[in-house]
């Protein structure tokens, strides 16, 4: 059985023997398989009334420990956004009273953002249904399988430098 992927690379087959499309196979895929996750992911945040990007800030928040703060800049770089990107998605959780920003005493230029209570309470329970969901989404591959992809995937990322150190 066959995918779309499958159809593009043999139809470039016939039209242009010449050129080796093969990374279509890989890139293709992982291209298809990236929109499909962020639709399928983003469907279920939206039961939580969030965004996956507001979704990814409330979680860096959590997982960074106790008092669940971090600098603005930190959190930029641990959801891997842009500044603006990141500065809209706050201004938007803290419309909500999901995060509070404050200032840094002695810097007055570094601000901090923290968890609210009720941004806690948001993400403690979507944590759950999202990995939830995540897992449903890897259903048609094995435990081998998803270790093997994951290997591939960190490997394919920090060789074209994502990596957060």
């Amino acid at each position: 059985m066959g995918d779309l992927v499958d159809d593009v690379v043999e139809q470039w087959g016939l039209e242009r023997p010449e050129i080796d499309v093969s990374p279509m196979q890989v890139v293709g895929r992982v291209s298809r398989a990236a929109a499909l996750l962020d639709r399928r992911i983003a469907k279920r945040l939206a039961t939580f009334d969030l965004q996956p990007g507001e979704f990814d800030v409330l979680a860096t928040l959590l997982r960074s420990g106790a008092p669940h703060r971090l600098p603005v800049g930190r959190l930029t770089s641990h959801t891997m956004v842009t500044s603006g990107a990141v500065s809209h998605r706050l201004n938007r959780l803290e419309d909500r009273g999901l995060i509070q920003r404050s200032t840094e005493p002695t810097n007055r230029r570094s601000v901090n953002v923290q968890l609210t209570p009720a941004g806690r309470d948001l993400v403690d329970a979507a944590l759950p249904a999202h990995v939830e969901n995540e897992d449903s989404l890897l259903a048609p591959l094995d435990v081998d399988q998803r270790r093997q992809l994951a290997s591939l995937l960190r490997t394919l990322l920090i060789g074209h430098g994502d990596s957060l150190t």
